[in-house]
């Protein structure tokens, strides 16, 4: 009988089980839609009463620390520990959870655990992290539920630096989960891992031009390839891309010292063996090795045997120690190329004292000799980093704090706002990269603010858009932007083209004044504006209702907003008010949907609210695509009425730009864009339309739409949970 050993069955089945028989692989430039709907309930063990905030309640924070120092310096048989201590290897881990993450689009991250998924779980960059969740199994298994994942990646750093004598900034707890790999998040379109740079470059030598949202130089690297670009040694050339590629996560040039610096006081490279002899990574192994990947021919999974990036050896003499052995060993050296066991280019030095050499990992009794990748030298070589250097090193304790809070900085960047973090290491301090506002007032009479509002004079149209404005800025990928802090009336988001700055500013010359007759803030005067407008809106089309509000959002002030961050948050588009910039990105369609996603909609609230704030008039400086109706102003499902109307036909007149005439007199009735026609031309979009055209579903359209839109409105509420 034939020996079946991957698994196989000699049948044939009817099953689409794997990305091969996709459905739409047919039609590869149909919308990614599954991308609003990703993480949904059914895919969570844990269920829909679970609640990981409550359980956090129950954990005993001093226990679980306990338990990790220990885990430390416990070496298991199967994965012995560098110099008998886990620390660089957890460090690292920490470190690829949390370096994900891009500026950009807020995506990546450590805040969900995704390194347990593909892609990440598979990086070239990633090599033998399976084995540190694996350490850290046991500690997961005995916390169970009361611990996420996410955390215990990150608290493992933490932990390990701690271990080694750094004073650490903080720490927060809330990390949650997430079950299945992100689909949101584009990493590249390259087709093979580590492909040449110029793959995501338009010119190399520019730096600037690397294709965004993208943040490191190769697919499946982090940031920067060890070995210099394209794996071709240079220094000062390798700086620039550092730069880049740091300033890409939100660090500055001292940030990126200290956390290079810092990362590299402790552990060590791996690259002493036959990198090609390697098996594949998690995600390609058979199902015997158990979810482990790069399988070693060598046997022993020891310091000796070990390849990771290739490279091989520590950096300071002390690789178990925070200390400033770092700078010590970069500075008082000269430094030569040379290739390591594994073949990886590696600066070693040209002269140095036994003592100062490290001790081999596995065996204390031999000394190897310090490493520097050419990121490490670009540390010394480039002007600006070897100045901060210097400091650095004439300066411990500076250092020490310096590296700190760039660590919290990294490892906490996507978690949002202060009001989320849980536990006992929380830093009293409030950093400007929380996005930091001012508390708010609850205690106002809010019928006599929204009576105030409806009798200013302002349009349905001009409240709804400076609402709309304020919210949209929100990204639940790293939970930034948002209502709360009314940052609409400060810089830079006063001045995008998105949010219409002139009128803008008129609007907000007359809820100012509203604001400060009640003492309420800005920022609820604001939505409160909008939901005004949609309760006359819906009153217009029949429908009395009344729009959720939760008072309290708070004012930020222009000293609390970090401009050039916030920079990052402007849209290239805004589909829920028909506006694209002169040089989008992407289609005004996918630009739809990925702005669907970082607001946290689904497909039909992202359709109820598209066509809703058609009909409200809500467009970008008044232009008239999408606006199939003759009574804006009304809350009524006309846009999808009119959408569906077989007596009309579309036309395609410009770029982006539809004309829809009468089927039968061939006269023009409405002009439209791509992201208006989309929801008649996609199948699954189409089926939306067609349910809020009915006319028993008007009701519903108007309820959904409000809680649609009531969810825009507080998607950044987390103070009031």
């Amino acid at each position: 009988m034939k020996n079946f050993g991957s698994g196989k069955c000699p049948v044939m089945h009817g099953g689409s089980t794997t990305q091969e028989t996709s459905v739409t692989k047919w039609w590869p430039k149909s919308l990614n839609l599954d991308m609003l709907h990703q993480h949904d309930k059914k895919t969570d063990p844990l269920g829909s009463n679970f609640s990981y905030k409550e359980e956090l309640k129950n954990l005993d924070f001093s226990a679980l620390e306990k338990d990790m120092h220990t885990l430390m310096t416990t070496p298991q048989d199967w994965w012995p520990a560098d110099y008998g201590h886990y620390g660089g290897l957890m460090i690292r881990m920490a470190w690829h959870a949390a370096g994900s993450y891009r500026i950009s689009d807020g995506r990546g991250g450590a805040g969900t655990g995704n390194l347990r998924f593909a892609p990440l779980n598979s990086w070239p960059d990633n090599t033998n992290l399976d084995k540190a969740r694996r350490l850290l199994w046991p500690i997961k298994r005995k916390y169970g539920n009361s611990i996420s994942w996410a955390d215990l990646f990150i608290l493992a750093g933490n932990i390990a630096y701690e271990s080694m004598g750094l004073k650490m900034f903080g720490f927060s707890y809330g990390r949650e989960d997430i079950w299945h790999p992100e689909k949101d998040i584009y990493w590249g379109s390259e087709k093979e891992f580590l492909a040449p740079s110029e793959e995501r470059y338009a010119d190399l030598k520019d730096t600037s031009t690397m294709e965004n949202p993208l943040a490191a130089t190769h697919m499946g690297l982090i940031y920067v390839n060890p070995e210099g670009v394209n794996g071709n040694p240079d220094p000062q050339v390798t700086a620039l891309h550092i730069r880049e590629t740091f300033a890409r996560m939100a660090m500055n040039d001292e940030e990126t010292v200290a956390l290079t610096a810092g990362g590299h006081t402790v552990g060590k490279a791996h690259g002493n063996g036959d990198a090609g002899a390697l098996g594949v990574e998690p995600e390609g192994a058979t199902v015997e090795e158990q979810g482990f990947g790069w399988k070693n021919p060598a046997g022993h999974a020891n310091a000796n045997e070990t390849v990771t990036s290739g490279i091989e050896g520590a950096w300071t003499t002390n690789p178990t120690q925070w200390d400033d052995g770092y700078f010590e060993m970069l500075f008082n050296h000269e430094w030569e190329l040379k290739k390591s066991p594994a073949g990886a280019w590696q600066w070693e030095p040209t002269n140095i004292k036994e003592e100062d050499k490290p001790i081999n990992a596995a065996d204390p009794s031999k000394r190897n000799n310090p490493i520097m990748t050419d990121a490490d030298m670009a540390m010394k070589v480039d002007p600006i980093y070897r100045e901060i250097c210097l400091k650095f090193k004439d300066d411990q304790e500076y250092f020490s704090d310096t590296f700190a809070r760039a660590w919290f900085k990294l490892t906490h960047r996507d978690m949002g706002p202060k009001t989320r973090y849980i536990g006992p290491g929380i830093p009293s301090e409030d950093l400007i990269w929380q996005d930091p506002v001012n508390p708010g007032n609850k205690s106002y009479d809010e019928s006599a603010v929204k009576s105030k509002i409806s009798q200013s004079g302002l349009s349905i149209s001009d409240r709804i858009a400076i609402a709309w404005d304020s919210a949209k800025s929100f990204r639940g990928s790293d939970l930034r932007g948002g209502a709360n802090g009314a940052r609409i009336a400060l810089s830079p988001l006063n001045n995008w083209a998105s949010n219409e700055p002139s009128r803008l500013s008129k609007t907000l010359d007359v809820l100012k004044p509203i604001a400060d007759e009640f003492g309420v803030s800005l920022a609820d005067t604001i939505i409160l504006a909008g939901n005004t407008a949609v309760e006359e809106a819906a009153q217009s089309a029949g429908f009395e209702i009344e729009v959720p509000f939760h008072k309290g959002r708070g004012d930020a002030t222009q000293d609390m907003t970090d401009e050039e961050s916030f920079s990052n948050l402007e849209p290239a588009a805004d589909a829920f008010r028909n506006w694209c910039s002169n040089e989008p990105i992407a289609s005004a369609e996918e630009l739809m949907v990925d702005q669907a996603q970082l607001l946290g909609l689904t497909a039909p609230e992202m359709t109820v609210l598209i066509g809703g704030m058609r009909v409200l008039g809500a467009n970008h400086t008044g232009n008239d695509q999408g606006l199939f109706s003759d009574r804006l102003g009304v809350l009524s499902n006309d846009f999808f009425v009119n959408l569906t109307d077989m007596n009309n036909t579309w036309h395609i007149v410009g770029d982006n730009k539809y004309e829809v005439k009468d089927r039968s007199s061939g006269n023009s009735k409405w002009s439209a864009s791509a992201v208006d026609l989309v929801f008649g031309s996609n199948s699954i979009l189409r089926s939306y339309a067609e349910l809020y055209a009915q006319d028993d579903n008007k009701e519903k359209f108007v309820n959904d739409f409000v809680q649609a839109w009531n969810k825009v409105m507080n998607a950044d509420r987390f103070e009031k949970n």
